[in-house]
Formats: C-alpha cells, sequence, structure tokens
C-alpha cells in the first residue's frame, strides 16, 4: 500500500495554519523569545511561545474547558489536518480512523500544579481535576472524545524522533488493514519547570539566536506547539521509506547512528529538512550529512521556530511536505559557516524528494523520506 499524506496542521509560535506559518518562513521570519518567570522570581529562560489566538475556534467541547494547552494545541492541529484533508474531497470516515499521538514531556503546566500542591499543602490537597492533565496520553484521550472516535488510539512517548517513530507506526497500522486512515498528532507545551530542566542539562541557550550547526555547539531555545498529518492511501505527497533509526549510548556514536538512518532513505537530488537545534547533536548530524548526502541542499526549521522537542519531527515532514509542494525552501538563519553544509539561499529549488533526519537530545534518531 502506497501511504500518503492527505492533509496537514500546525500550530506553532509563528501562528497556527501551514499555510500561514510557511508563508512566514519564506519571509525569513523567525519567532520572537518571551520571558518565562521562575518559581520565585529570582531565574527567568527565554522561550518561543504560541499566541494565545492559536487555540481560538476550537470546538466548545467539555473536554477543553480544563485541558491543559499541549491538549489544545493538539486539537488545534488534529481538527486542521483533518479539515484540510476533507478540502482536497477525501473522504475521512471516523469509525475507521487511527490516531497516533507522540510526546516527550507532556503536560508540565498541570504536573507542576499537581506537585506543588502537595509539596505546599499535603496529598489531601492536590486536586484530582489536576491529575489526569498530567499523564502522557492526556492529550490524545481529549482528541479522541472530541472526533468521536471508537477506534484504536495510541500514545508514543520519546524525543525529538519520536513523531517519524508515529508516523512509523502510523503507515503500519495503514498497511496491515488496521485502519483506513490514521491521525499523527505531535504536541508540547513550555513551561518554566521545563526551562529549569534542559538548563541543568546544560541545554539552553539563555537567549535567541538559535544558532545551528555551531562548533562548539552553543545551546539551544525551547519552544512550543503541535503538528499533525492525516495518513491515508490518498494525497499528494508519498512517504517513500521511513527508517525507525536507533538508539546511540554515547555522543560519539550519534554519527554512526545518524549514518545508517540516512543510508536507508538517500536519495542524492533529495534536501534535507534536519533537526539541528544549537546542541551536541548538530555536529553529529553535520558529519553524518557530509559523509551521505554532501550535495543536498540542508535546511533546519529550529532556528525560526524553535526546540519543540516531542514535536519537532512532524514539524520537520511539515516543513518537508510544504517544500515539495512549493519547490522552494526558506532561508537558513543564523547558520553556522565553514560546515562543508549547503545552505538554502532566497532562491534555493526543490527537487522531487526532501529527506527528513531528526536526532533527539535523548540519543535516538529517525528519519523518512517524502516525494510528490
Amino acid at each position: 500500500m502506497s501511504v500518503r499524506i492527505a492533509g496537514m496542521g500546525w500550530v506553532t509560535p509563528l501562528g497556527r495554519g501551514v499555510d500561514q506559518v510557511w508563508a512566514r518562513l519564506l519571509r525569513g521570519d523567525e519567532a520572537t523569545a518571551q520571558t518565562i518567570p521562575g518559581l520565585d522570581g529570582t531565574k527567568s529562560y527565554q522561550g518561543f511561545l504560541v499566541p494565545k489566538e492559536a487555540s481560538n475556534n476550537l470546538p466548545p467541547h467539555p473536554r477543553l474547558r480544563r485541558a491543559s494547552a499541549i491538549s489544545r494545541f493538539a486539537a488545534a492541529a488534529g481538527l486542521d489536518a483533518l479539515a484540510q484533508a476533507k478540502s482536497g474531497n477525501l473522504k475521512v470516515e471516523m469509525e475507521s480512523l487511527a490516531l497516533v499521538f507522540a510526546v516527550s514531556n507532556g503536560g508540565v503546566a498541570y504536573t507542576k500544579r499537581f506537585y506543588h500542591g502537595i509539596v505546599e499543602s499535603g496529598a489531601q490537597s492536590a486536586s484530582p481535576l489536576l491529575f489526569p492533565e498530567t499523564v502522557f496520553n492526556a492529550p490524545a484521550s481529549h482528541l479522541a472524545a472530541i472526533l468521536g472516535l471508537n477506534g484504536a488510539t495510541y500514545t508514543i512517548v520519546g524525543d525529538g524522533a519520536v513523531g517519524i517513530l508515529g508516523i512509523k507506526m502510523a503507515s503500519e497500522l495503514l498497511e496491515t488493514g488496521a485502519a483506513n486512515h490514521c491521525l499523527v498528532v505531535a504536541a508540547e507545551e513550555a513551561d518554566w519547570l521545563l526551562f529549569d530542566a534542559y538548563h541543568k542539562w546544560r541545554l539552553l541557550k539563555s537567549s535567541p539566536p538559535l544558532e545551528p550547526f555551531s562548533d562548539p555547539p552553543r545551546g539551544t531555545i525551547l519552544s512550543e506547539g503541535a503538528g499533525a498529518v492525516l495518513l491515508s492511501a490518498e494525497g499528494k505527497v508519498k512517504i517513500d521509506s521511513i527508517s525507525p533509526g536507533g538508539n546511540f549510548s554515547h555522543q560519539r556514536d550519534a554519527i554512526e547512528v545518524v549514518n545508517r538512518v540516512l543510508q536507508d532513505v538517500r536519495d542524492q537530488a533529495a534536501c534535507i529538512v534536519a533537526s539541528a537545534n544549537g546542541t551536541f547533536v548538530d555536529l553529529a548530524e553535520r558529519e553524518a550529512i557530509r559523509q551521505e548526502a554532501p550535495q543536498s541542499i540542508v535546511y533546519s526549521p529550529k532556528s525560526p521556530l524553535g526546540e519543540s522537542v516531542g514535536a519537532s519531527g512532524l514539524w520537520q515532514v511539515i516543513v518537508a511536505a510544504c517544500a515539495l509542494a512549493g519547490k522552494q525552501l526558506p532561508p537558513m538563519l543564523h547558520a553556522a559557516k565553514n560546515t562543508g553544509l549547503r545552505f538554502p539561499s532566497r532562491e534555493a529549488e526543490v527537487g522531487p524528494a526532501a529527506i527528513v533526519s531528526s536526532c533527539g537530545l535523548n540519543q535516538q534518531a529517525a528519519g523518512l523520506r517524502l516525494s510528490t
């Protein structure tokens, strides 16, 4: 069975909607950092947040009344992907629709509130209304209820590569006949607790710009949002191959794993949408690209959009699909010089295929190739 992308939804710090966000990226726009204040006012971080209006026009469903931001982002992206598919005259039967939700950090805002209630006033003060929002599959549960799904619903937890693994799982559901359509959604929300954790892991940069492929790495800027792709036998963009990649125990092993991913999905005529985010993974990805696809034009959407962790893989897929549709990549912002890589200018043209290379901060790597 040929697996294709029939619809997409995108919620980012540059706004909501595939066409809107893509147009801004082509213009060279980048998200504006906001200050995320700490708990005691002594420490704060810079991050890229989704504008409040991006969650407007969601259905008045009871599930969304107390839902966390991550669930609202997921709902917005998922509904937009379905709407785009239906606008292309694809008939989506909800009873045969499967849902795969990909996430890395989960609902950190509600987790923090639940935890602080216990610490400050004791276990009996922790609201049972908050607890369901702290589990990883809360957004998938909300989205399934909103859509009225009765079929299979899955949640996959990983790092930046988890969105690609979600697409791999969805493609297997379609190929085995377990579903006629599969909606893959990935989302993350930002909170001071998350920023503080990544700061302690020495992965953050204090302020923009995010500089992909820097040597030495200067750190990343976290962001939030969601991405969604509806997979079907119909659609303008075809998924040619998916590499589930693998894990690497040490940073020195990352090059080998990313090499294997690129070997699995290699196409010398393809551009590469990279996962470079200003951290140690950039150097491994850079070396792998130089070895396996030295002639490819390389673009990283994390420079203008930030590191959205669990949502980032689907963001890369959406960028690759948009690039194929318009035969153009946005300009590469703040890329390091003397890397040996080819970056797009405003006149860069895209060939018939695009590769997504996803290397995560928790030592996972995966990738796929799209074509039209």
